[in-house]
């Protein structure tokens, strides 16, 4: 059983990969306006020119080749133990299809994982994609991708890439879990998507809902507003909800569009 790694990056300075202590296999998507292929030390380089993160990943998951994935962006810093650790949790848990690790961010210390336990839609969303690790087969099987409408560089940019990629394995029936084991850390908080609680990230919220559950959208919209009274910092809760509306609205219009 052997560890890849498939990281995303936009314009990559090909000497900051020495900075990531990534020692195993390493596939590298490098959003730049250019096609090219190039082979660095451990690392497997393919440009594009193209953007958004999920058009990344997509890509890399299209060149993978290892039994075993793990979800990276470029401000993760790796423990020297990580792909040891990561195949052992693997190992110890042959029916588990994605395992969920800890990557200490100290700007997100609420998100810390302290129990190994079975996750399901209720307990799953709050990680993110560097969290990640999945079995190649399981996810190539069940031919799940990321939705290129979220994320970064895409139409909704509130990172609900992420998301709906864990809610989509779980939709595919696919065994999660979690780990308490921390395989690394995040040196960066800078954000390529919020900017405050303004209209865009109400209105992105409301198309991240109605993608989760199109038949729950209005419920799941509602329940989010009451439960995270702090983010109406700008707008009543009618008002948050008639954009977050206006968000669900416009994502059924793309996804119609599309078919």
């Amino acid at each position: 059983m052997k560890l890849e790694v498939l990281l995303s990056v936009l314009k990559l300075n090909i000497k900051d990969l020495d900075k990531m202590n990534i020692t195993s296999k390493c596939t590298v998507i490098n959003q730049c306006g250019k096609n090219s292929f190039k082979k660095y030390k451990n690392f497997n380089i393919y440009s594009y020119d193209e953007l958004g993160t999920a058009n990344s990943r997509n890509r890399g998951l299209e060149k993978i080749s290892e039994d075993i994935v793990i979800l990276c962006d470029d401000d993760v810093v790796y423990e020297k133990d990580y792909e040891k650790n990561i195949i052992n949790e693997f190992k110890n848990n042959p029916d588990a299809d994605v395992i969920i690790f800890n990557l200490y961010n100290p700007y997100r210390k609420k998100r810390i994982i302290k129990k190994r336990r079975r996750l399901h839609l209720y307990n799953s969303l709050n990680y993110a994609a560097y969290n990640v690790a999945f079995r190649r087969k399981s996810i190539l099987d069940k031919n799940i991708r990321m939705n290129t409408l979220f994320g970064p560089g895409a139409i909704f940019k509130s990172g609900g890439d992420d998301t709906l990629f864990i809610v989509d394995c779980l939709k595919n029936k696919l065994k999660m879990y979690s780990s308490p084991i921390n395989i690394g850390q995040i040196v960066s908080d800078e954000s390529t998507w919020f900017n405050g609680y303004n209209e865009k990230y109400f209105f992105d919220k409301g198309a991240l809902f109605t993608a989760i559950s199109p038949k729950n959208r209005r419920f799941l919209m509602r329940q989010f507003l009451i439960r995270h009274k702090s983010v109406l910092t700008n707008y009543k809760l009618n008002e948050a909800y008639k954009i977050m509306k206006k968000g669900s609205d416009e994502y059924l219009r793309l996804v119609k569009e599309k078919k």
